[in-house]
């Protein structure tokens, strides 16, 4: 399901908001096939990675959400999924056939923080398909 009039400056707005948290690195918007739609590193931010490995992750994060979709039914829609590294805190919000990636500082308090981004993007978490 595709969100009506899907408003990609709205999600810039949404990630730049998201990256003002100091222990944000990363925030973006990923389509089905994990291509970056908004957002991106915060500035200044040294990414660990090469330009093909964060593709990589991207693309199997988004596929990953796609293959979770298949259990909706029976357990419900994902509001949001973690991984703690031991360097960084790797989030995904599910909107719609879209997703929202986050990196983070690997101290943070992931439902602590969950609830903040869920807050920041909206009404739309609730309403996914995701």
């Amino acid at each position: 399901m595709s969100e009506p009039n899907f408003d990609l400056d709205e999600y810039n707005k949404k990630c730049d908001k998201i990256l003002e948290d100091p222990e944000i690195l990363f925030a973006g918007l990923l389509d089905g096939s994990g291509t970056l739609l908004a957002g991106g590193y915060k500035k200044g931010t040294c990414s660990r990675l090469t330009d093909e490995q964060h593709q990589s992750i991207c693309t199997e994060l988004a596929s990953r959400v796609t293959k979770r979709k298949k259990f909706n039914s029976e357990l419900g829609h994902v509001k949001y999924s973690s991984s703690r590294r031991e360097r960084v805190v790797i989030m995904s919000f599910p909107i719609y056939d879209k997703v929202i990636m986050i990196i983070a500082e690997p101290h943070i308090n992931i439902d602590r923080f969950a609830f903040r981004i869920l807050n920041t993007l909206g009404r739309q978490w609730g309403e996914n398909d995701g």
